[in-house]
């Protein structure tokens, strides 16, 4: 049995604040530290062990799987950084409060901007502070491939050819990786592991900090997959991230 868990960051600064954060390099909060810590202590108590870990450019997934990897005393592990695991970009809405945006255009247009398969927000222009174009991340890669705006396709279309070509090969070599990334990058892996229609990608929420768990065999073939969290608290989580994106009322 071979396996690829997958894990949100835990609680950024401006998850809590409930903003828009994409490609802006916002830290982990108190919560977001405390969450990723327990997220290592459960993946050892369940037994797991890695060989591999992948993450994103942003502090947030970075600083996630750095707690995750020391509660299991494997911060030896070869770590990949790749600026294609990134969140996807929210253009112009990148620090913009939901809830408050969602009183402004509406619940409905704030879930499409959000949760839906190729509609992508307004750019943000090159000289807005949340603009990654002067980035020093990103100074070997290519302009045409620094994004101002992305849908979730788009961001499918970044993530997959890095998956397709480094992490799940890995899995021919290793028994078990850890990526450590964002809500979208990884609804995008999730879409294509699963098959997920196009349509009902919108439906899917991941929650912080909790290890999503997929299982292969031999072949590569996907076997099961499931969260390695009580059910209860696993739907709670999830409801909260659906809710992040309406009006208060």
């Amino acid at each position: 049995m071979k396996r690829i868990v997958l894990v949100r960051h835990g609680e950024s600064q401006w998850n809590k604040e409930n903003r828009f954060t994409g490609w802006t390099n916002v830290d982990l909060s108190e919560k977001g530290v405390e969450e990723a810590a327990a997220a290592g202590v459960a993946l050892k108590k369940a037994g797991f062990t890695f060989q591999v870990a992948y993450t994103s450019y942003l502090k947030r997934a970075i600083k996630t799987l750095n707690c995750v990897l020391d509660k299991m005393d494997e911060d030896w592990i070869p770590v990949y950084k790749t600026w294609r695991l990134n969140e996807k970009h929210y253009g112009m809405l990148q620090g913009l409060n939901k809830a408050e945006t969602a009183e402004k255009y509406g619940d409905e247009q704030v879930h499409i901007w959000r949760r839906s398969y190729d509609v992508a927000p307004h750019a943000l222009k090159d000289d807005d502070p949340n603009s990654s174009v002067h980035d020093v991340r990103y100074a070997g890669v290519p302009d045409a491939y620094i994004p101002r705006t992305e849908s979730l396709k788009d961001a499918i279309a970044r993530v997959m050819p890095y998956w397709e070509v480094e992490i799940f090969p890995m899995l021919k070599k290793v028994d078990s990786i850890i990526v450590a990334a964002h809500g979208n990058s990884l609804r995008g892996i999730v879409k294509h592991l699963k098959n997920i229609s196009d349509k009902d990608i919108a439906a899917l929420n991941i929650p912080t900090a909790t290890p999503y768990v997929f299982e292969f065999d031999d072949d590569l073939n996907l076997v099961k997959d499931y969260y390695l969290a009580d059910p209860e608290e696993l739907k709670r989580k999830q409801q909260a991230v659906a809710n992040q994106g309406v009006a208060k009322k």
